[in-house]
């Protein structure tokens, strides 16, 4: 260590340095127990804590470079020193017990190797928890946490089981997320406590040096945050320049910070267990309760294979949920993509039917922006803020998919609407500028529940500050404003798939009106090619029938001035019907000829004198109606 650091141990702790609090090297144990250092060479002891003089009657000093006869019999003695070639740093519980001395309860003893040491940690044989070690129960407890089917569940089951073994106030999961803070996603607690299910709390929570520790040192457990620490004696021997390295060590005292942290939480004993997944901490087991609270070093073992066991299922568990995501997100998909298709207006289709662009995936609100319209659902900015990130999208983005967490910081304009669009992906439809999907994600900040938000830092007497929850959630605010949410890749894909969709149906559409257009325009061409026909057969029809007709109507008339004198009235009437009718016949052709090139000549209303009509169309059916002994009758006037 660094002469700035070992002066960290006979300084206060305060928010300045904490990050730099050598907390590996405390130089003190929990007193709810002792502790000997042995040298690996000699095996005689190198340091002792001082609370051996209260725990066994016997003085530190009087310890230091003697062997552990006066606290072992031969026999047990000579079965530990065989094993003292084989420690490492992972901690053996051993089967021997320290006898009771001066009326002190019964040790058990905990040996580890580390830092060229050998560590015997004496733990007492008494516990508040009677919780006994139950197989049929770790049984039942394996068998939940495999067939847990999301990682919800899976993390319920764990705070639920370590909770029933150890007897804990409250039993929590606290995940980290990718800005290093925090969050409780599973509790099991006392009815009497309020809940913490969802709070977050900032990374400076958990310094970097405590994350470091957790990797190492699977469990921590404090008894009683109220304790004394007992310092090791010697502090610092004259062959090194610090106390020895307590990493793995059981009984390691902890950061009073810590303590004064816990301490405002109202938890008098905690322990935490670490969760790690590929190498890295995903998570942590927290326990806490409002008196101190001794549990046994075989039950806390168990809670630590627990712990190992859910680390190792933890990933199969994490892709199950992102499965039943992707399958939503699908599912979602294929439902809106129906909308999209089946509607005329593919805008429409988008917003106004039960499953929206909204509903895809997980966002706070999505606009629809296409040929100058701008359509929202859910919470958006306003439509002027949507306006100018549209600009900002066409002078700044050439990708067909866009993402980003923190607008404001590509564009201080953001910021005025961050509380509602932080992040954003967009999703351009067409080359013509400003046509868009977007989805929005609100601000971190706006969205999370703050533990300790409201509570006043807590000061000491000389003026130094400890860290609470109030100052430490200042600092984090001020990491992660701007920020939304980060987009995952399945969300982004899935806005690449409603865009080529939409791209698809709109390709479909412009196919489908080419081809319309084209059949169209074969009919016309059909349609002129028909009508120059008929112009032609209505000439050549009304040209051929009009000579034979005049022939008729001709030799009417002759018949008419030279024959009239030779016929009766009946006869005279019936050539005089067939001039009228060959006349009639006359004018029909004329109609058919001006009717065939009506279509390509301007209409123009005519005054139609209906008596007049209706009196050429009766005299026309005289013939038949005669046939058919039909009678007419015409109610009349009628109008022009």
């Amino acid at each position: 260590m660094s002469l700035p650091d070992e002066s960290l141990l006979d300084s206060a702790i305060t928010l300045t340095n904490c990050d730099r609090e050598p907390i590996h090297i405390p130089g003190a144990i929990q007193p709810y127990g002792f502790m000997l250092c042995l040298d690996e060479v000699t095996h005689r002891v190198a340091y002792a804590s001082e609370n051996t003089q209260v725990l066994l009657g016997i003085a530190p000093e009087e310890l230091l470079g003697a062997g552990l006869t006066r606290l072992l019999a031969p026999e047990p003695l000579a079965g530990l020193t065989q094993r003292f070639g084989t420690l490492t740093e992972t901690r053996q519980l051993v089967g021997i017990r320290l006898e009771e001395v001066a009326g002190q309860p019964f040790f058990k003893l905990i040996l580890h190797r580390y830092d060229h040491l050998l560590w015997l940690e004496f733990e007492p044989v008494v516990e508040t928890s009677s919780v006994p070690l139950d197989l049929a129960f770790l049984n039942t407890a394996m068998s939940q946490m495999l067939a847990a089917g999301s990682v919800a569940e899976f993390c319920q089951h764990t705070v639920t089981q370590v909770r029933a073994l150890t007897g804990f106030d409250r039993v929590a999961i606290y995940r980290f997320e990718p800005d290093e803070s925090g969050q409780i996603i599973a509790e099991d607690r006392h009815p009497d406590l309020a809940p913490w299910l969802g709070l977050h709390y900032p990374a400076s929570d958990i310094p970097q040096q405590a994350r470091a520790m957790y990797l190492k040192n699977w469990l921590r457990f404090i008894p009683d945050a109220a304790y004394v620490p007992a310092r090791l004696v010697p502090l610092r021997p004259p062959r090194t320049s610090r106390p020895p390295d307590m990493t793995y060590a059981v009984l390691r005292s902890v950061s009073p910070i810590h303590l004064q942290y816990l301490h405002n939480l109202g938890s008098a004993a905690t322990m935490t267990i670490s969760l790690i997944q590929n190498g890295h901490l995903w998570g942590m087991i927290t326990c806490h309760h409002r008196t101190p609270w001794l549990v046994s070093y075989e039950l806390r073992d168990l809670c630590e294979f627990i712990a190992k066991t859910f680390s190792a299922l933890l990933s199969a568990k994490q892709q199950q949920d992102d499965y039943a995501y992707q399958l939503r997100i699908r599912e979602r998909q294929v439902r809106l993509f129906e909308h999209v298709s089946n509607t005329s207006n593919f805008v429409e289709g988008l917003y106004r039917q039960a499953t929206t662009l909204l509903d895809v995936f997980d966002c706070g609100g999505a606009a629809v922006c296409f040929d100058g319209e701008i359509v929202t659902v859910g919470t958006t900015p306003t439509r002027p803020q949507i306006q100018g990130l549209l600009a900002w999208l066409q002078a700044n983005v050439t990708d067909d998919v866009f993402q980003t967490s923190s607008y404001p910081a590509l564009n201080p304009d953001g910021r005025a609407f961050r509380a509602t669009a932080s992040g954003f992906i967009a999703a351009s439809l067409a080359e013509a500028p400003g046509n868009y999907l977007l989805w929005f994600r609100p601000e971190v900040v706006q969205t999370v529940n703050w533990a300790g938000q409201h509570e006043k830092p807590q000061t000491l007497a000389d003026g130094q500050i400890f860290l609470s929850p109030r100052q430490s959630f200042e600092a984090w605010k001020q990491l992660v404003e701007n920020t939304a949410a980060p987009w995952q890749p399945i969300e982004i894909q899935a806005a690449q798939e409603i865009r080529l969709h939409i791209s698809d149906v709109r390709l479909k559409v412009f196919n489908e009106l080419h081809d319309r257009a084209l059949a169209l325009s074969q009919l016309n061409t059909e349609l002129e090619r028909s009508n120059d026909e008929l112009d032609s057969f209505a000439y050549v029809a009304s040209h051929d029938l009009k000579e034979p007709l005049r022939g008729i109507h001709n030799y009417s008339l002759f018949l008419l001035e030279d024959y009239a004198d030779k016929l009766d009235a009946e006869g005279t009437d019936k050539l005089q019907t067939l001039v009228r009718l060959s006349q009639r016949m006359e004018g029909l052709i004329e109609g058919l000829l001006q009717l065939s090139r009506a279509g390509r000549q301007e209409l123009v209303m005519t005054e139609v004198n209906m008596n007049e009509l209706v009196a050429e169309v009766l005299d026309l059916l005289q013939i038949r109606f005669e046939q058919t002994h039909t009678h007419v009758t015409v109610e009349g006037p009628l109008p022009r």
